[in-house]
């Protein structure tokens, strides 16, 4: 690319930036409806990164040992990208996630020593920005306003996708939304049910990489209805992911026993499945249900207040899982720490 075509796609994404502002501040004045300011959010970031020329991933060598393949699996969940408390920034969610798939790229080589590792999965189980307006106060505790946070996600996430296919030939990315994703305040239940800033995030970041044959990314959409729930087969095993925050504290207060019932529930009324993740709960914690093996997420946020003060567990380090699988089920787990 010429300088003067660097110069002409700064040119343009400032333009789309101050429109989108623009029309941020024209709805606070109430000259636009909420529908409009849904759609300018979400056409600004995604006319922005189809202006991005984003350079190609080379593509590594294939292993073709005869050997049993793993295939290497990404939890991730809960960035809260655009919040701020005493410990932690857009700046330092940035950093962590960088860090994470620098250390997630240096595993997969480690395991790729004793087995093929051909694929990655990459799983997206929702809440990668903070949102706004999804509690009372909460506009003093982010520092970017959502399109920020939409496109400077999507652009980390982006980027995150870029370095496993560095090291991985074949990628699939799939997702399910969180309920920071949810727009609008006491108004957002007006809105339609396939409208979440995850999901527009998500299908910016897949836009970015629109030109990797190599990645396999479909858009998180379940027509007219949420996209609350994604699955996937890998080797013979179903994985059933969801963000997490349709399972409410039960007994003495504690989520996990509300997970018995409801994993055993989905995998009798939406599909069978061994194995399945989510977040939302900032806790790191793998637990059995029967025959179901479930991986609960952790967070790349320092010190989270609501985990203290719902879980009181609010000292967990920042980190994101990294498994494996063979066809005989998960063989490896790391919890990676990213602080």
């Amino acid at each position: 690319m010429s300088a003067l075509d660097d110069l002409r796609e700064d040119v343009a994404l400032d333009e789309l930036r101050r429109t989108n502002v623009d029309l941020l501040r024209r709805l606070e004045k109430a000259k636009v409806s909420t529908d409009e300011l849904v759609d300018a959010v979400y056409r600004a970031a995604v006319q922005a990164s189809s202006a991005l020329t984003v350079p190609p991933v080379p593509t590594p060598q294939r292993d073709k040992r005869k050997v049993k393949p793993e295939v290497a699996i990404c939890l991730l969940a809960d960035w809260q990208a655009g919040k701020v408390t005493p410990e932690y920034s857009s700046a330092i969610a940035k950093e962590r996630v960088a860090r994470y798939a620098e250390k997630a790229a240096a595993i997969i080589e480690l395991q790729r020593s004793n087995h093929p590792i051909n694929e990655a999965r990459i799983y997206l189980l929702g809440d990668l920005l903070e949102g706004e307006e999804i509690f009372p106060g909460q506009a003093h505790r982010i520092d970017a306003s959502l399109y920020v946070q939409l496109f400077d996600t999507a652009s980390m996430l982006a980027d995150l996708v870029r370095r496993i296919a560095a090291v991985v030939p074949r990628v699939k990315v799939v997702g399910a939304i969180g309920n920071h994703g949810a727009l609008g305040g006491p108004v957002r239940k007006s809105y339609h049910p396939e409208t979440n800033a995850d999901a527009m995030l998500y299908n910016v970041a897949r836009m970015q990489l629109r030109d990797e044959p190599r990645v396999e990314w479909s858009e998180t959409l379940v027509a007219g209805e949420r996209a609350w729930y994604a699955t996937d087969d890998i080797l013979g095993k179903r994985w059933f992911l969801f963000h997490g925050d349709q399972v409410k504290s039960a007994s003495f207060g504690i989520p996990w026993y509300g997970f018995n019932k409801r994993l055993l529930g989905w995998a009798t009324s939406v599909t069978p499945f061994e194995y399945s993740a989510s977040g939302h709960w900032h806790v790191p914690v793998r637990m059995q249900v029967n025959a179901i093996t479930h991986w609960g997420a952790g967070s790349t946020e320092s010190a989270n207040t609501f985990a203290q003060e719902y879980l009181a567990s609010g000292g967990q380090r920042p980190s994101q899982w990294l498994l494996f699988q063979s066809d005989n089920g998960v063989t490896a787990e790391y919890c990676i720490y990213v602080d």
